[in-house]
């Protein structure tokens, strides 16, 4: 069979730098899944993308399908022949349909009978036939929100299509899609080669592209764009804050990378760098450079799609595009310190949160009035936590935070401390948004967690208060979000807070307005719900989680530890038959339909198993409970772990429904009480 190197290359205008490495991937994929559909073979495939080109090049595929031979089964041969042996009207019918006669076709036999059979010769394409079938199936798949068309075509694409390449090796094949014919044209670089060239073999694809100063690979230009970056920092003497969303917009940007320097006017660094920085990278694309220090120096790099012989004019062009904008960073900073942020508490009052739960400022005075009792509950400075609380929103009503909302929280900060608030309040404004997104860092101060847990409760009880729960994808309010958060602040900031007596302090400070009668209850249940995704990034499986959750623990800081715990135990050699014994306890128990308390009657016990699991059990308590009081579940687990051989002996030697009530009674007594054991920690029946 011959195989050889086929290239598919959609020329575009501009794809959305967002979209590019999406859209590369699907194409990859709707071509490959094409080859295999069409059981044609191949050795690798490839995926390219640039701002104006798609492409797939695939390494060593079949150009031909293999012949099949198909068979086609026809009647039963009772149904297909008379009493007299003459064709019926079915098999006749059959075979006319398969191009031969009845007495041409063979016989199928198996154990369930006999059939006429027919094998037929299916001829296989070649790829040149198949090639526009599976391209235009590729196109269809790719993830485009709003096609566009363009000029007076007809065709629809994310952006409108130029050029066309589909080649096999040398060959040219024939193939139209999107009102485009394949020809060997390819585009080149905009500026540094506008006539684009003619392709001979698909194996001179890449080095002709890097001729016509375009780079393929979407990765080699991340790397480019990285090291050129990293290198030019250095000379700085700085470096740049990692950002690899940057680095791949930019990379979605341009052919042909090239990194150069720029400087603006040191005067704005009097500017909080935290807007300036989001005004570069968000707006323009740049990268801003940090001293060791994380102090913002007075340049900036940026990447442009053109190996110029004056870069200086390059360069002076994107300064003065970057000095208005920095102009307006300084311009809204200075107007705004002219206001403190507890003047602007009143402006909150007009910014909506939610119709049925009232305003920023209601919010903004329910989470002063939590966080100081969270406060108080860590032994913090409540005073400080209350009055974080009460300016924490703010800075939403400043210049500066409603031209970029990116730096809400930082801008409070700043103007905090301009307004000669302490730095505790000030940090405690930046920080209650914290951690904003997955594996972000958590707020450092107590008092900055109590801010942060008050302002993510009255999120989430108010909302699951009037009844919007989170359903499917639709999260308008980020719960899930604000869960994980606040979860990650109890836990990894090790604060003993009760879920339960924070949901039920939440609750309170929105009065009547809650219309859900069971919203602690839920918010808890959500709130546990959260744990499971969590654990299981961190590789715990979820029969683990399971066995905690079934005892639904109201501390995180607890909860935490009893996951870590019963991990631990599971990896125990005697966790299995442990598991397997409380399961079977459990069954027993719901069946039994006697008064079970645990109190156990030694003077009944006459079997020796039975009195050895008594013994030990009894011995093991006076040392397991005060280590689960304590919170060491790891080595209460581990002590527990020693009644494996007595519970076996027990099962193998002890018949527990036994005739004489008392006996059976005190049996299930003793076996409650082992089983009560281990759920002061976690079910662990739910271990696999």
């Amino acid at each position: 069979m011959n195989k050889d190197n086929l290239l598919i290359e959609l020329g575009t205008e501009e794809l959305p730098p967002k979209a590019l490495r999406a859209l590369r991937d699907s194409f990859k994929s709707g071509i490959q899944a094409g080859l295999e559909s069409a059981e044609l073979s191949f050795g690798s495939i490839d995926a390219y993308a640039t701002p104006r080109r798609l492409a797939v090049l695939v390494n060593q595929v079949e150009t031909e399908q293999q012949d099949k031979v198909v068979e086609k089964r026809g009647p039963a041969v009772n149904v297909a022949f008379d009493d007299a042996g003459n064709p019926t009207k079915a098999a006749e019918g059959w075979a006319r349909s398969n191009g031969i006669t009845v007495d041409q076709a063979e016989r199928l036999k198996t154990d369930k009978g006999e059939w006429l059979l027919h094998k037929a010769t299916v001829k296989g394409q070649s790829l040149k036939q198949l090639a526009q079938g599976f391209i235009e199936s590729a196109i269809k798949t790719l993830p485009i929100p709003k096609p566009m068309r363009w000029g007076d075509s007809t065709a629809q694409f994310i952006r409108p299509v130029h050029t066309l390449t589909v080649m096999l090796g040398d060959e040219l094949i024939n193939a139209e899609v999107l009102e485009t014919k394949s020809a060997r044209f390819i585009q080149g670089h905009r500026f540094h080669s506008k006539d684009g060239f003619e392709l001979d073999h698909v194996d001179n694809y890449l080095n002709k592209l890097r001729e016509a100063k375009v780079i393929a690979n979407f990765e080699e230009r991340i790397d480019i764009i990285q090291s050129e970056v990293t290198r030019l920092a250095n000379e700085l003497g700085g470096r740049v804050i990692q950002d690899d969303d940057l680095v791949e917009e930019v990379a979605a940007l341009v052919e042909w990378p090239v990194a150069l320097t720029a400087s603006f006017d040191k005067g704005f660094l009097d500017v909080p760098k935290e807007p300036l920085i989001v005004t570069m990278k968000d707006d323009q694309r740049y990268f801003p450079v940090e001293d060791g220090n994380g102090q913002l120096l007075p340049q900036f790099i940026f990447i442009t799609n053109i190996e110029s012989r004056d870069p200086q004019q390059i360069i002076h062009g994107n300064e003065k595009v970057i000095r208005p904008r920095l102009a307006d960073a300084q311009f809204f900073f200075e107007s705004d310190k002219k206001q403190s942020l507890e003047s602007r508490v009143a402006k909150l009052d007009s910014v909506l949160f939610q119709k049925q739960l009232g305003s920023i400022g209601d919010k903004a005075r329910r989470i002063a009035e939590l966080a100081g009792k969270i406060a108080s509950l860590l032994k913090a400075d409540a005073q400080a936590a209350e009055r974080a609380g009460l300016l924490c929103k703010a800075d939403l009503v400043s210049d500066m935070v409603s031209e970029f909302p990116e730096t809400q929280g930082v801008m409070g900060k700043h103007y905090a401390l301009n307004d000669g608030e302490t730095a505790s309040v000030a940090e405690a404004i930046e920080q209650h948004y914290w951690p904003r997104f997955s594996g972000d860092h958590l707020p450092e101060s107590k008092e900055a967690c109590a801010v942060a847990l008050a302002d993510k409760l009255d999120t989430l009880v108010g909302i699951f208060g009037i009844g919007q729960v989170p359903k499917g994808d639709r999260d308008p309010f980020a719960l899930r979000r604000a869960a994980l958060g606040l979860l990650r602040t109890l836990v990894e900031r090790e604060l003993p807070l009760d879920l339960q007596e924070l949901l039920t302090a939440s609750a309170e400070g929105f009065g009547d307005k809650l219309s859900n009668q069971t919203v602690k209850a839920d918010v808890f249940e959500f709130l546990l719900g959260r744990f499971r995704p969590w654990y299981q990034e961190q590789g715990i499986s979820v029969d683990v989680i399971q066995a905690v959750l079934a005892r639904s623990p109201s501390k995180p800081v607890d909860f935490d530890k009893r996951v870590k715990a019963v991990g631990a135990f599971k990896s125990l050699d005697s966790a299995e038959s442990l598991a397997a014994a409380n399961k079977r306890v459990g069954n027993i128990l719901a069946k039994s339909k006697e008064s079970i308390d645990g109190k156990v009657q030694p003077n009944l016990l006459n079997e020796a198993p039975e009195k050895a699991l008594y013994q030990l059990l009894d011995e093991t308590e006076q040392t397991v409970k005060p280590l689960i009081q304590d919170g060491n579940y790891t080595d209460a687990l581990t002590q527990l772990s020693n009644l494996k051989e007595p519970v076996d002996e027990f099962f193998e030697h002890v018949m527990v429904n036994a005739e004489q009530d008392d006996i059976r009674l005190n049996r299930l007594n003793l076996l409650y009480r082992l089983r009560q054991l281990f759920l002061e920690i976690a079910d662990i029946s739910l271990l696999q």
